[in-house]
């Protein structure tokens, strides 16, 4: 690599110089930038030298688009089979903000300056959360084309303030309004099981509308997540590798399901709550068909509508499994909690649920202690 001055005359004989930079990527391609400061050259050609060191200098004349890099990264998850919500989610984030605000520049000219403006840009335009997702979406496309070094120490971290702990009676049913309404659907084969299964179970929504006959063993008590349905009614996986767990069957959902299966209709799939033709239940439908037990069972809000979506079921049985044994819990590890909600890691089920457990300041152990010491 070298850094030299070149002269020459226009056609019209005028005497003109620059300062050029005269180097070899890390493919072995020669590369020549010129500069006007012999001072930029020289910056210039300290970058370059570090860049191609670490492999990941991108020549002006080989770079490509950040738009272009965000279509080639589209094209590459959806060949490696992501799932269609998570696709049209990366596709929404490219078209709506990443391509309007620097879809323009070049790789190589995109820097870590660009980067925090993108990012402040987009936190003063987007909810937190959105803005957190759409930078996630460029970093990762970013690193797809080998240029994640411009973003490396740009983030958005989640802010606390203001976030919202689930409540009992708000966000988590009430043991009272669960007895109420599993007491109402006794009377409907299907909600009563359904209900029964998600509540005493905490599956996901997508686990409860893929679940598979195949993988409830009414014999030994058991039911294992092996695959779910997305927004799309399509088959897949579960969530993560952690979501594939097995959960021990009440025998009051053991009850419920063998009643149901005799009445369940019937299908290729083998599910075990489909639509009355054995396909895929949507999650809307599903929802639906919870909303006049809920109101039979008067768990309504003050406008008369269903109190709870589905996904709240999933909560009690979060707080069920973790509340003291003298309240009608389980009193479980947090890690055997963590297990059995299938989340990838400890501090998930702590951070959305650690303050339903038992504290440890019990304020009669806290007397006894205190008149022992100063006793």
């Amino acid at each position: 690599m070298s850094v030299r001055k070149r002269k020459w005359k226009t056609s019209k004989g005028e005497a003109k110089e620059a300062w050029i930079v005269d180097y070899f990527d890390q493919d072995g391609d020669r590369h020549i930038e010129t500069f006007e400061r012999k001072k930029d050259a020289e910056a210039h050609h300290d970058k370059v030298r570090l860049d191609v060191r670490h492999g990941v200098h991108i020549a002006v004349s080989k770079s490509e688009t950040v738009a272009a890099a965000a279509e080639r990264w589209l094209n590459r998850a959806e060949a490696e089979g992501r799932e269609r919500g998570t696709l049209a989610q990366y596709r929404q984030h490219v078209r709506l903000h990443i391509a309007p605000r620097i879809g323009r520049y070049k790789l190589a000219h995109l820097t870590a300056p660009k980067v925090e403006a993108f990012r402040d840009e987009i936190l003063a335009n987007l909810s937190r959360p959105m803005a957190r997702k759409v930078m996630t979406s460029l970093k990762s496309l970013l690193k797809a084309a080998k240029h994640s070094h411009v973003a490396a120490d740009v983030s958005i971290g989640r802010s606390k303030r203001g976030e919202r702990k689930l409540e009992v009676g708000r966000d988590i049913p009430a043991p009272a309004e669960i007895k109420r309404v599993i007491a109402v659907a006794k009377d409907n084969e299907r909600m009563h099981a359904l209900l029964l299964t998600v509540t005493l179970c905490g599956l996901r929504a997508s686990e409860l509308r893929g679940l598979r006959w195949a993988d409830v063993d009414l014999k030994s008590g058991e039911l294992r997540v092996r695959q779910r349905a997305d927004r799309y009614n399509i088959i897949g996986a579960p969530k993560s590798a952690s979501s594939v767990r097995t959960i021990p069957l009440p025998p009051e959902a053991v009850a419920a399901l063998k009643v149901w299966k005799l009445a369940c209709p019937k299908g290729e799939l083998d599910l075990v709550f489909p639509t009355g033709t054995g396909a895929i239940m949507y999650h809307r439908s599903m929802l639906d068909s919870l909303a006049p037990v809920m109101a039979a069972a008067g768990v309504v809000d003050k406008h008369g509508k269903p109190k709870y979506a589905l996904h709240a079921f999933r909560h009690f049985f979060a707080s069920w499994c973790i509340n003291r044994r003298a309240d009608g819990g389980r009193e479980l590890p947090a890690k055997v909690v963590q297990g059995l909600l299938g989340h990838g890691s400890i501090v998930m089920t702590l951070d959305r649920y650690g303050h339903l457990f038992p504290r440890g300041d019990d304020r009669a152990e806290l007397a006894a202690a205190t008149t022992a010491l100063l006793a």
